[in-house]
């Protein structure tokens, strides 16, 4: 199958880089190489590159800038997606789309359902829920919805790599400790990716590696990682704080599990790790390039 991967540059589209085999070649497109704004252009593009299936790894995912930037947001998250869905089901191709936690308010205080009411707090969230919409209205029946959140990769810039380079950099750190979510290294939701479109999956479901943590919990991690694979020096203190203590732009869901029956029962050969064992295979990776 010769998959099309609308994002070059990004965390996701570089781990599905990574995956093109004799079983399937993947190409990644950037702004450079598709006009996302032109529904024209995109169906000629898909077609040039004689695409079979379709897998959208764009966003624009700069939450706070977000709330300023709206009509940006929109374009990428919404109406870039909207032309998207229509090409795929113009050419009839599989199309999977790659969403937030953040389309859901965090005020459940239990796992959030892929049906559950989405209510997002801000521009990011609801850009994203738009283009879910869109996506749902114009080719549900060959288009899958994978909601995901607090990726990160060895490839790009993640919460993962600015703490270390903090954690070498400051004698002590605050981190956030009433904002709970899953952590999801992006090599894991690629493969989900790939599977979804050898499966034919359809609908919305849910994608993140198990447990859950807040932001302290997932920081306090990376050090003692970090310095057992001799990425850091020293330990530093890091002390929890709350979300008022260090004011954003935008708001953040404080309660943002995902709940992944449905892709469990979807995908059964589909393997799911827990956060932490994914956070050291992701952080030996960074020490091996490294060396």
């Amino acid at each position: 199958m010769k998959i099309i991967v609308i994002g070059k540059s990004g965390q996701l589209a570089w781990e599905l880089s990574q995956l093109s085999s004799v079983k399937h070649e993947i190409v990644c497109l950037g702004r450079k190489d598709i006009n996302l704004n032109e529904l024209l252009s995109v169906s000629e593009t898909l077609k040039i590159h004689k695409a079979e299936a379709i897998i959208n790894a764009s966003a624009y995912t700069a939450v706070d800038k977000a709330e300023s930037d709206i009509d940006n947001a929109y374009e990428l998250n919404a109406k870039a997606v909207g032309h998207l869905a229509q090409a795929c089901k113009l050419l009839s191709l599989p199309l999977v789309h790659i969403s937030t936690d953040f389309v859901f308010h965090g005020d459940k205080g239990a796992p959030y359902l892929p049906n559950d009411e989405i209510n997002p707090l801000g521009v990011y969230g609801a850009s994203k829920a738009e283009g879910e919409q869109l996506i749902t209205d114009i080719h549900p029946s060959n288009s899958a919805i994978i909601r995901t959140s607090w990726v990160y990769s060895a490839h790009g810039n993640n919460f993962v790599k600015t703490m270390l380079n903090l954690m070498n950099t400051k004698p002590e750190l605050g981190i956030i400790s009433d904002q709970i979510g899953s952590p999801t290294y992006a090599k894991g939701l690629a493969e989900a990716c790939i599977l979804a479109l050898e499966n034919k999956l359809v609908g919305i479901h849910h994608y993140t590696d198990t447990g859950v943590a807040s932001w302290f919990d997932f920081a306090v991690a990376i050090q003692s990682i970090g310095f057992d694979l001799g990425l850091l020096d020293k330990k530093i203190p890091i002390k929890p704080i709350s979300t008022s203590q260090y004011p954003t732009p935008a708001e953040r869901p404080h309660y943002s599990v995902l709940d992944k029956s449905s892709l469990v029962n979807a995908l059964p050969e589909l393997s799911f790790v827990h956060w932490q064992t994914q956070l050291q295979t992701m952080m030996k990776a960074l020490k091996a390039d490294q060396s």
